[in-house]
């Protein structure tokens, strides 16, 4: 009885929210099921297409930039458009790029339609999130975010174990698996996920508002996306310092592939599709507890205490030389990566004015996104004239600058508002 009025306590977080939020959230765990090509890709073109460990570096490195333009399109036309049409259209074109892959299997061109279904997916991204945000308020954006959050990888629990045991001997599933599940959740937008863009009238009564104190974060603004950006030099160190740890984060599937696969050999894929299973399921029994513990946290605090946890949990992997050890690492960055996804978004949306919430959701997640983008390749270079053991004492060090200058930025809103 205790258990299950706990339970019931977690969840109710999420009550109130709008009905849309709710089909995204079943949306998100289909798709996410899905996700089988990106966690496993670093394998597939090192032992299946018979890329060096630099050379595949360089692809996922060229596979983030393509996140970029794709994003600057995606923010301005969304903003203009609409969010729903966009998100569908966007998520159809990037599974029939991933299916391309399937059937053609061709060494030189799968990369390049990966490449394009990542360019698609950065025209999802600054909608998806305008979409969640306009859906949600200050007060129960934090529910908001962390459902969808939760969605994925209640999915993700699922698609990399799957991933794992057809890689080896069905490589080329895992492409049209992941185009057959996009579609599949296309279709519970398409009729169940109502338009969600702020109307001109609203949007015009904004910008006529007195809107004070927090509130006057969001309230609709006239001007380039950069003048909004300039106008908020907090909001730009924050993004920079989470790019610090997205480089840090992208190790979770560049580095860590690597690594298990020197410890483990022939083992290393389906350890590996173990280790992303045990993340989910962290993430899925974890997420609504610690929401729960930190509800009343700042986001910006709850994303330095993420920092530290990478710190701790990326850079002790280096100790990992039984399995384990890498399980308890794995635990706790799992616990940094809950804070960080469920507090990053909400600050940024507290931060974005309702008139160009696709426009600076297109440009934020370019900056913080170099960081995952260049980690791969530079990364790639750092194995070939080091151990890959030393990657994680690097990673160390960037999450614990990224902390202190999180902590930094903390006391100085604290001081401000104060």
């Amino acid at each position: 009885m205790k258990t299950a009025r706990a339970l019931k306590s977690s969840f109710a977080i999420y009550r109130g929210l709008e009905r849309s939020l709710y089909v995204l959230f079943f949306a998100r765990i289909i798709n996410a099921i899905g996700i089988f090509v990106y966690p496993f890709l670093t394998l597939f073109l090192t032992e299946k297409l018979d890329y060096t460990a630099a050379d595949a570096g360089f692809v996922l490195m060229i596979v983030g930039i393509s996140f970029v333009p794709g994003a600057f399109i995606g923010g301005k036309i969304s903003d203009t458009f609409g969010r729903k049409r966009i998100l569908v259209g966007a998520q159809f074109l990037s599974a029939m790029s991933f299916l391309a892959c399937a059937l053609i299997q061709d060494k030189q061109l799968i990369p390049v339609f990966v490449i394009t279904a990542e360019f698609f997916m950065g025209i999802v991204h600054p909608t998806s999130t305008a979409m969640i945000t306009d859906l949600s308020k200050p007060e129960n954006r934090k529910a908001a975010f962390s459902l969808l959050y939760l969605g994925h990888n209640i999915g993700f629990a699922i698609g990399p174990l799957l991933a794992g045991l057809m890689y080896n001997s069905h490589p080329y599933w895992l492409f049209s698996g992941d185009a057959l599940t996009t579609v599949i959740s296309i279709i519970l937008i398409v009729f169940f996920v109502a338009e969600s863009k702020p109307s001109a009238q609203h949007i015009n009564e904004s910008l006529e508002s007195d809107d004070r104190g927090a509130a006057a974060l969001e309230k609709a603004e006239k001007g380039s996306v950069l003048r909004v950006l300039a106008s908020r030099p907090g909001l730009i160190a924050f993004i920079f310092l989470v790019m610090m740890m997205n480089f840090v984060y992208a190790q979770m599937t560049f580095s860590m592939p690597l690594f298990l696969n020197e410890i483990y050999g022939t083992e290393g894929a389906l350890r590996y599709g173990s280790i992303m299973t045990f993340n989910a399921v962290i993430v899925i029994l974890g997420t609504t507890f610690i929401i729960g513990l930190t509800k009343n946290m700042k986001p910006i605090l709850a994303t330095m205490i993420a920092a530290v946890l990478y710190a701790l949990g990326f850079g002790g992997t280096y100790f990992g030389y039984i399995y384990i050890i890498i399980i308890i690492t794995v635990f706790v960055w799992t616990v940094g990566e809950i804070l960080g996804a469920t507090n990053i978004g909400v600050y940024i949306a507290n931060h974005t004015p309702m008139s160009h919430r696709g426009r600076v959701n297109s440009i934020v997640p370019i900056i913080m996104g170099a960081g995952h983008a260049v980690s791969p390749f530079l990364m790639g270079k750092f194995i070939e004239n080091n151990s890959i053991r030393m990657v994680w004492p690097l990673c160390a060090l960037f999450a614990i600058a990224a902390s202190v200058g999180l902590a930094v930025l903390y006391f100085m809103e604290k001081r401000k508002i104060g």
